[in-house]
């Protein structure tokens, strides 16, 4: 696997596991209030690691601002994921993660740039980290 790289094994896709960490999971709000991360932590996975989306609503904004604030977000996430991936796998534990955008939309943040939405992420993943 590679350091920075987001593998087919790394992400969610099927409906019952995004159910899953919608209905049983924890919600966390980064201190920005942009980013809200859904989680669920899962102590008898058949492979510890990390399984990732992104959720947008349409209500947010047009589809070409939503695919931006998406690859945004996927980027972040690979350049922040290996201290979060490294802890999974010493104590054994797969985590679902869901990133959406809580206080964003298009008409506040038309020009949107990786280090708006990198700072929350980061902050994000190492409160999940330390909770694991």
């Amino acid at each position: 696997m590679k350091k920075y790289g987001l593998s087919a094994r790394e992400i969610i896709k099927h409906k019952k596991d995004i159910n899953k960490v919608f209905q049983s999971g924890t919600t966390l709000l980064s201190s920005d209030k942009k980013l809200k991360a859904y989680y669920f932590v899962d102590i008898t996975a058949k492979q510890p690691g990390i399984k990732f989306a992104v959720a947008v609503s349409k209500k947010l904004g047009n589809a070409v601002w939503r695919n931006k604030l998406k690859r945004l977000f996927r980027v972040a996430y690979r350049l922040n994921k290996s201290s979060l991936t490294d802890r999974c796998l010493i104590k054994s534990k797969g985590v679902n993660l869901i990133l959406s955008p809580f206080r964003l939309n298009q008409e506040k943040d038309k020009a949107l740039k990786l280090v708006d939405v990198e700072a929350g992420i980061r902050e994000v993943m190492d409160i999940i980290s330390n909770r694991i």
